[in-house]
């Protein structure tokens, strides 16, 4: 079956471009010209990633993006035409996977849609269990246990801790994990990685500790007591 994409876009020309480009890739597309509207599409349609603009009548696309992490890790690129950089870093921490400025390249947003979403396939397929630290990771379902008790993730959050299990003792810098999660056409800083990070320790509890920081280095996973 297709991908769905929830495009959620206030300005009509902007989303059917989107619209067009995505069609021809093979998608499915849903479209929503504001906030409310893309909450309710969200809930009554299995959605596979949602392309979202910030400043969108009846609700934000902050709003939306913070509601929709309450439950689910489904991918999120947030469109802005703001510059700010306190804006993408609150984007991020709201739990958005990628950040794409107006205007931008329709085949550029494709791309970045092509990749989360083949990522996420590449994880489905996969049938291992990682565990570690009393922390396992179940690929083909994405899920986390914390000692048996599932810890709800972004889909950028379940990534980084991935990555950094996977490589257990080894440090990752924040250009690598960038990199590997966000790929070499990201525009951002450290603060982004940075931010996740936070979140990610935030919902890991007291195993936050096996998420390590090596000064002027980066992040490993460590086994500690």
């Amino acid at each position: 079956m297709p991908r769905t994409i929830l495009i959620v876009e206030d300005e009509h020309i902007l989303r059917e471009i989107m619209k067009d480009y995505l069609l021809e890739e093979g998608y499915s597309v849903l479209e929503a010209p504001d906030g409310k509207q893309a909450l309710l599409l969200f809930q009554e349609h299995e959605v596979d990633l949602i392309i979202l603009d910030i400043m969108l009548p009846e609700l934000d696309g902050w709003s939306v993006c913070k509601r929709v992490r309450k439950t689910s890790n489904v991918p999120i690129i947030m469109l802005t035409a703001r510059s700010d950089e306190d804006d993408t870093l609150l984007g991020f921490e709201l739990g958005a996977d990628d950040y794409v400025a107006k205007p931008y390249s329709p085949p550029i947003l494709l791309a970045r849609v092509r990749r989360l979403l083949q990522r996420q396939h590449v994880r489905e397929e996969e049938n291992a269990t990682l565990t570690s630290s009393g922390i396992s990771i179940h690929f083909p379902s994405r899920t986390v246990l914390i000692d048996g008790t599932n810890c709800s993730l972004t889909h950028t959050e379940f990534e980084i801790l991935a990555c950094l299990m996977k490589n257990k003792g080894t440090i990752i810098t924040r250009e690598q994990l960038i990199t590997k999660i966000w790929g070499y056409d990201f525009v951002g800083d450290d603060r982004t990685v940075n931010s996740h990070i936070r979140n990610l320790r935030s919902k890991l509890g007291d195993h936050a500790r096996h998420i390590v920081t090596v000064v002027r280095s980066g992040y490993k996973f460590e086994d500690q007591p």
